[in-house]
């Protein structure tokens, strides 16, 4: 982790979100990739070949397209269109957060061991899916929104710009939670249309953009889209990561498509092919890391995957225990409103959400190039960890459950200027 500006202390960021690990696993941003054949394909990305320098845009375009892409009806044409549709994405990316966050942080100190660390991970590299997708958007000369109205979802919520298909709560670890994110996370069909509005799932969304990205590149040529000012990225070495999971700092085509590659990935596996994503396992690098969707999975089915499982097949690794009942019951979905003005819990709810909103105010100074506020976002998010398990031992008073933090929008205090 060292010592930049979003790592921050190490000891802090072990006790902010986890057991047995940092906030910020390794990650490293490394150079555009040509495969050469399908088998090297198949192969996790720490094992592929490397080129020294990023390709010509012309040669990124082909390089490992080999498979047919159908073009949805809502294809993005216009630069206005592709900047609204990353800030969707960035809304898309940040909605799964708080649901992941309630379901960890839900799950008793101790216990799952093996489950926590599939939730964390997912979680993390959901919050590097936001850094990734602001990068995109600051170098087609868009400005990331993180503080605007609506940005938080109220939950229960449908995913930003899906079909509407299904609702996505704020739920303690329990087996309906992690159904719920599969369905988030599902793969879609390799030669599935792209789709900018009405996506069944985040991997059409994401192809959309893809194909919007080329297209106006083609079309008005790299200097009229890609006009973004450098010192808004959040760069690599920003960030001090060093391992698998890049962190790419866009300024052309190839980049971005880069960028988008990796949350493709990391989501839905290595092209629709495989369970793995290419990256070394979050906590234990000894292993592949499979795709989000798949861990979930192992969740399910209390079994880890191993080289020569299939998404066909299912997990035929090791088994490992699954406690439901050791989380806390929290209220799905609560509401300040749900306690009178002078209850505790309310007044710990309040203190949760100002502190969130707080939070992405400062992130979104952080994305929009004032990178000093990059190190005060991330020690917010460590006191919320705190915050949030307080309010998980909080009895809600229904004899039930346990109060948790709702993520409803708290007003800033009145500054004079």
């Amino acid at each position: 982790m060292g010592s930049s500006a979003f790592a921050g202390d190490s000891s802090r960021s072990h006790r902010a979100f986890g057991v047995g690990a940092a906030l910020w696993p390794s990650v490293t941003v490394v150079a555009i990739w040509n495969p050469a054949s399908e088998s090297e394909c198949s192969q996790p990305r720490h094992a592929r070949s490397r080129v020294s320098m990023l390709l010509p845009v012309e040669v990124v375009l082909l390089a490992g397209q080999g498979e047919e892409m159908n073009v949805g009806p809502n294809a993005i044409t216009t630069l206005e269109g592709l900047r609204e549709h990353l800030q969707s994405a960035i809304a898309l990316e940040h909605a799964t957060l708080p649901p992941y966050f309630c379901a960890l942080y839900s799950i008793r100190f101790g216990t799952n061991t093996e489950s926590v660390e599939i939730v964390k991970s997912v979680f993390i590299e959901e919050m590097l899916h936001l850094v990734l997708a602001a990068n995109v958007l600051n170098a087609v000369g868009g400005s990331p929104v993180l503080d605007g109205p609506g940005f938080v979802p109220d939950y229960p919520a449908y995913l930003p710009h899906s079909n509407n298909a299904f609702l996505v709560s704020l739920a303690p670890f329990a087996q309906e939670t992690v159904e719920t994110f599969m369905r988030i996370e599902r793969p879609g069909e390799r030669h599935a249309d792209s789709e900018a509005e009405a996506y069944e799932t985040i991997g059409q969304f994401y192809r959309a953009i893809e194909e919007g990205l080329k297209m106006l590149t083609s079309t008005l040529g790299h200097d009229a889209v890609f006009t973004g000012d450098p010192e808004r990225q959040i760069s690599p070495a920003m960030l001090g990561f060093s391992g698998d999971r890049r962190v790419v700092d866009v300024h052309n085509l190839a980049t971005a498509l880069l960028a988008i590659d990796e949350i493709e990935e990391q989501g839905e596996g290595l092209k629709h092919r495989q369970v793995w994503d290419g990256d070394r396992d979050m906590f234990h690098p000894e292993r592949e890391e499979v795709a989000h969707y798949f861990r979930f999975a192992e969740i399910m089915q209390g079994r880890t995957y191993v080289r020569g499982d299939s998404p066909k097949s299912g997990p035929s690794g090791a088994s490992f225990d699954v406690d439901w009942s050791s989380a806390y019951p929290m209220r799905p979905n609560p509401k300040m409103d749900d306690y009178p003005a002078d209850s505790p819990i309310r007044a710990a709810m309040v203190e949760f959400n100002a502190l969130y909103f707080e939070m992405l105010r400062t992130l979104h100074r952080a994305l929009n190039g004032d990178r000093p506020a990059l190190s005060l976002a991330i020690s917010m998010m460590m006191d919320l960890r705190t915050m949030a398990q307080a309010l998980m031992e909080m009895p809600s008073g229904d004899g039930l459950t346990t109060a948790g933090p709702s993520f409803e929008f708290v007003a800033p205090p009145f500054q004079s200027r």
